[in-house]
């Protein structure tokens, strides 16, 4: 299948096997589907930290909020129809709907509620840049044309929050391993730190006091976690280019992992020697680990995480509780790396 021009095409090894999260073709929300839903769109939620413990209450947005809402997608960029790996084309849950995904997020540069999406309109995407730094042979700075030269595909996952909600998201992007290859860090290179957009005249804070916030946003992986397979950095989810909400214009997801692992808007890379500091960690280190990965069997000091409220789609914004699963269901590609 091909990409638009500048990309050139995407050869993909036939994938045969499925793992047991998968299912059939059917089960994946069509593209038609997500924004055909109005009388499903005015029951969208604004819920604060900790929703894993606070049910999802209707919010009845006004049809101008809605048609805001709305705009922020049908105006993206498209990125046409991108191939779908098939080795992560299904999963055994649907799809989240566009208008819930949109609108129900955490980034808490611009708010602590989860209805931050008008908000974080305020990014400065335009003359987008990412530096690639530290312990490499290549260093690098990528402006938005040069991230799309690397072979984009979409990719079906799973996404867990640490505070116990889920979805499953269609992303689109390009794996981790391809920047490695890149820029080829040194063997002095342990780990990678991303660090997100940070301006204090445009990102106010989520507007709650946990002492010196240790701005800007920055996560980290060891190299290893990097290079596996799953790690992926997204340039746009739901076939278009990535909201602002979402962490335009590009970011790291991470299925295995809680999502406050996934750093939005990266502005950096650096590969270094050392474990770096992270936001959570850094703030809560005993509710926040650097490892994060999903683990039924670990509860979070204030819930468990045996379960997860799965945000499903439907006329009223519901959930369905599921079991969690070790490693958010993907144990079979990343196990291994901690055993």
């Amino acid at each position: 299948m091909k990409l638009s021009e500048n990309f050139g095409i995407l050869h993909i090894v036939p994938y045969t096997i499925l793992p047991p999260w998968q299912l059939k073709e059917s089960g994946v929300t069509s593209e038609s589907a997500y924004w055909n839903r109005r009388h499903f769109l005015k029951s969208l939620v604004t819920v604060g930290i900790g929703a894993s413990l606070i049910p999802l209450t209707g919010c009845n947005k006004s049809d101008k909020q809605l048609t805001a809402l709305e705009a922020t997608y049908k105006n993206l960029p498209s990125l046409k129809r991108l191939p779908t790996n098939p080795a992560f084309a299904k999963v055994d849950r649907p799809i989240a709907d566009q208008a819930i995904a949109s609108s129900y997020n955490n980034f808490y540069e611009y708010g602590g509620s989860k209805s931050i999406w008008p908000a974080a309109q305020a990014l400065p995407t335009e003359n987008w840049k990412v530096e690639v730094s530290g312990l490499v042979k290549n260093p690098k700075t990528y402006d938005l044309d040069d991230l799309k030269k690397f072979p984009l595909e979409e990719r079906i996952y799973r996404f867990r929050c640490v505070e116990a909600w889920s979805m499953v998201l269609p992303w689109i992007g390009f794996p981790m391993r391809a920047l490695i290859e890149a820029v080829e860090p040194t063997s002095a290179a342990k780990f990678v730190r991303f660090t997100s957009f940070y301006d204090p005249a445009i990102t106010p804070g989520p507007g709650f006091h946990l002492g010196a916030l240790p701005w800007p946003y920055t996560e980290s992986l060891r190299l290893d976690e990097m290079a596996n397979e799953l790690a992926f950095f997204a340039v746009g989810i739901y076939g278009r280019e990535l909201p602002k909400q979402h962490g335009a214009p590009i970011r790291a997801v991470l299925p295995w992992k809680y999502g406050f692992k996934g750093a939005k808007s990266i502005v950096k890379v650096e590969f270094v020697a050392e474990q770096p500091a992270t936001y959570w960690h850094t703030l809560v280190a005993n509710e926040y680990d650097y490892i994060a990965n999903v683990n039924p069997k670990k509860p979070h000091p204030r819930w468990s995480q045996a379960r997860e409220k799965f945000i499903s789609t439907g006329p009223d914004l519901s959930w369905d509780w599921k079991e969690t699963l070790p490693y958010n269901g993907y144990g079979e590609y990343v196990a291994k790396l901690y055993g």
